[in-house]
């Protein structure tokens, strides 16, 4: 382990926090049978998390940070998420970025829960891929890998908030009756934020489908949507 790969590891201990550490495992399912199972954690807060990535992202080297992406506790790992992600944002050649993305693609695997998905994909790919070919998000959205596949989801969020819907749409009506909430949760948050940049466009996804879609994601959908209309979609009554 080198000097700064420990330094890290180090900052994060010293802002561990035992009650926290107690909670997390219930709060990210990582008791036996959930959908983090075996993760752990030391209880350290995003914004403490954050601090230590900013502290380093600059000069940390990607072997590094695939020894903080492989650590067993679930913090060191997401500040590994958020050195990428920052660093990402500084780079200026197509190039420079076509390098990250691959190591990010690489290491998959270990973005192995919820927030560590959501706190990078759509920063990461969704930028990169915004004006090119997206094949890979079906093939990560056909997998059968539940991470992978909430990273085809979410990596949507950036092109969405671009105007681009095509590609949300048809992923979200290839996950839409995914047996797991989590893939539920994203389908309904990406139709939501779509429906926040052009309403008519998720009405025409809703009324084609609200009838079927698990009921986690047309809620997910609707949170926003006026009392009354919200009330006719989960009724039926549209």
């Amino acid at each position: 382990m080198s000097e700064l790969t420990a330094q890290v590891i180090a900052a994060l201990s010293d802002k561990a926090n035992p009650v926290k550490a107690a909670f997390f495992p219930r709060f990210f399912k990582s008791k036996p049978g959930g959908y983090g199972e075996g993760d752990q954690f030391l209880g350290v807060i995003v914004p403490e998390q954050r601090k230590v990535a900013k502290a380093v992202f600059k000069e940390i080297s990607f072997e590094e940070i695939t020894v903080l992406l492989q650590n067993k506790y679930h913090e060191v790992r997401l500040t590994a998420i958020y050195i990428l992600v920052y660093r990402y944002q500084k780079l200026k050649t197509n190039s420079e970025q076509k390098q990250l993305v691959e190591f990010y693609l690489s290491k998959l695997d270990y973005v192995n829960n919820w927030d560590l998905v959501d706190s990078s994909c759509h920063h990461i790919l969704g930028h990169y891929y915004l004006s090119k070919d997206k094949s890979l998000f079906y093939e990560l959205a056909d997998s059968g890998h539940l991470w992978k596949q909430r990273v085809a989801m979410i990596s949507c969020y950036y092109w969405i908030k671009r105007g681009h819907f095509e590609d949300a749409l048809a992923l979200a009506e290839k996950l839409l009756h995914h047996e797991h909430d989590l893939i539920h949760k994203a389908v309904g948050w990406m139709l939501r934020e779509i429906g926040n940049v052009d309403f008519e466009v998720e009405m025409e996804f809703l009324r084609k489908y609200y009838k079927t879609m698990p009921r986690m994601a047309l809620r997910y959908a609707i949170e926003k949507f006026d009392p009354e209309l919200r009330r006719q979609f989960l009724k039926g009554e549209l």
